[in-house]
């Protein structure tokens, strides 16, 4: 009587013991310590203790993971900032955002040292401001309405330093976890990066999406997964990470050991992950505050209409701001 009192207890307890579903996550780039704590979650059985079999889709140049997530070929997809999730929601495309990794928006403004270029109110001055043609119809029209920064300036962008190498006065956008490395690398020296979320730029990024009949149909199966998402960056970030970093590099061979520690001194340098609302609420937290002023500001932009955006379709923060991972941090020493 008492073997079947405590198997029955085992299967309440722990039903990813005995059964995995199986859970497909796309990111939109490829393999990079800018994705580590979802490698780790796979890694060190995170997911696996949650009862969720995670595979790991990466992207790429020539990949466009988005368009699988709608389709429901993909269950969870790792986006970028809040834009492509108010572009979903304006055409109606059934997504929503259920976790924001980053508490910050890795977009920079990267200048020369020694060329007058510290602060941030110096940048207006530059003639020349090297921005891509995404970034163009984006975040430099918010720094032309917020900023006073000027269509005069601007110089297109190819995801080449060369022209920005090659004179000392201009500014260039960068990935702040990812261009000053590469920078240093070609040229030798520590370029001065002024990261646009310090400056109001205040979207999250690398949100968790997934679509709206998960969130209603497997509330469940989103939970565990963006909890088991919340601790497994918790564990990469302060905890043993070498078999998260040997996933990494076995997907994404350009991903040198150097490069990996680099860009995570540069996530813990510029608050990138655990800063803000994070600190108390976990890793992934979210405030529909700070969504709506982020979409007021790209109103004012000119980027969208007054009221043209459903803010409530855009993400919900029901598997969020629980202090998930919290307990972890403390136990690994992380502050």
């Amino acid at each position: 009587m008492k073997r079947w009192t405590w198997l029955a207890a085992a299967l309440i307890v722990a039903p990813g013991a005995w059964a995995q579903e199986k859970v497909v996550f796309s990111t939109n780039w490829k393999a990079q310590a800018g994705h580590g704590g979802f490698y780790q979650a796979v890694a060190d059985g995170t997911y696996k203790r949650l009862g969720l079999d995670v595979e790991i889709v990466q992207g790429g140049p020539q990949v466009n993971n988005r368009p699988l997530l709608a389709a429901g070929r993909i269950d969870f997809l790792m986006a970028g900032n809040l834009l492509l999730s108010f572009d979903n929601v304006k055409n109606g495309v059934p997504t929503v955002v259920v976790g924001a990794i980053f508490q910050k928006d890795p977009q920079v403004l990267i200048a020369h040292p020694g060329q007058g270029m510290d602060r941030w109110e110096d940048l207006k001055k530059a003639a020349t401001v090297f921005i891509s043609k995404d970034g163009q119809f984006s975040f430099w029209q918010w720094l032309k309405a917020e900023h006073g920064f000027r269509d005069e300036q601007l110089k297109p962008y190819a995801f080449n330093a060369g022209p920005f190498l090659a004179d000392k006065k201009s500014v260039q956008q960068g990935y702040g976890i990812s261009e000053p490395i590469s920078i240093r690398k070609q040229a030798g020296f520590d370029p001065v990066v002024h990261l646009l979320a310090d400056q109001g730029f205040s979207t999250y990024s690398t949100t968790i999406e997934t679509r709206w009949d998960l969130v209603r149909n497997k509330p469940e199966t989103v939970r565990r997964f963006v909890e088991g998402s919340i601790i497994g960056w918790n564990n990469y970030l302060y905890g043993n990470r070498k078999a998260a970093d040997d996933l990494i590099k076995k997907a994404n061979p350009e991903a040198s050991d150097e490069l990996i520690e680099a860009s995570i001194a540069l996530i813990r340098k510029l608050g990138i992950i655990d800063s803000g609302d994070a600190l108390t609420l976990g890793i992934g937290a979210m405030r529909e505050a700070r969504i709506k002023d982020f979409h007021d500001k790209m109103v004012r932009a000119g980027l969208y209409k007054a009221g043209e955006v459903d803010l409530a379709k855009v993400a919900t923060t029901q598997f969020v701001n629980r202090k998930v991972g919290l307990d972890v941090k403390q136990k690994l020493g992380g502050r």
